[in-house]
């Protein structure tokens, strides 16, 4: 089953994500954190991480792939979300929970000074009293993608389903 976003700015990783998502979710509402493969995810892995949410709304880092240094000032694993500069921070949130209010995958772009990040956040099961968000994080140049400017906010389905 292939994903098709709700607007024009999924990038190739991004899709190639939501597929694989899509796929291992078979007939549930969304897929457990084992379910994830990845391998299937390889040449991805510098810009994924899982973020695990508390019943509290705290959010904690679990898996934080090299390439997100950039976007995050540093290194995050085993950090609060709340770590960050507020603006990240507000961002990841709000990506983490409409997410996980939504049960299904959402993602947007950001407009910044030199460049656009594209992102991406996931579902993925709950364990005891925490939730589990697989998210996705790139940096594009400016000319690239075509969808709206500003602080997007989609909602990606499978095939037929999207408006």
């Amino acid at each position: 089953m292939t994903a098709k976003a709700g607007f024009r700015g999924l990038n190739a990783a991004q899709r190639e994500i939501i597929s694989h998502w899509y796929e291992v979710k078979g007939g549930r509402l969304v897929p457990g954190k084992a379910d994830i493969d990845p391998g299937a995810l390889r040449a991805h892995l510098a810009s994924i991480s899982i973020v695990e949410v508390d019943l509290r709304g705290q959010a904690r880092f679990r898996i934080a792939g090299s390439g997100l240094r950039r976007i995050l000032g540093g290194e995050m694993r085993g950090r609060l979300i709340n770590e960050l500069e507020r603006d990240k921070a507000d961002m990841w949130s709000l990506g983490l929970m409409a997410a996980i209010d939504r049960v299904e995958p959402v993602g947007g772009i950001i407009d910044r000074a030199k460049d656009r990040h594209a992102w991406l956040r996931l579902p993925l099961g709950s364990a005891g009293t925490s939730s589990f968000v697989l998210c996705h994080d790139v940096l594009l140049a400016h000319e690239v993608p075509e969808e709206p400017k500003g602080f997007g906010l989609f909602s990606a389905a499978p095939s037929g389903l999207a408006a």
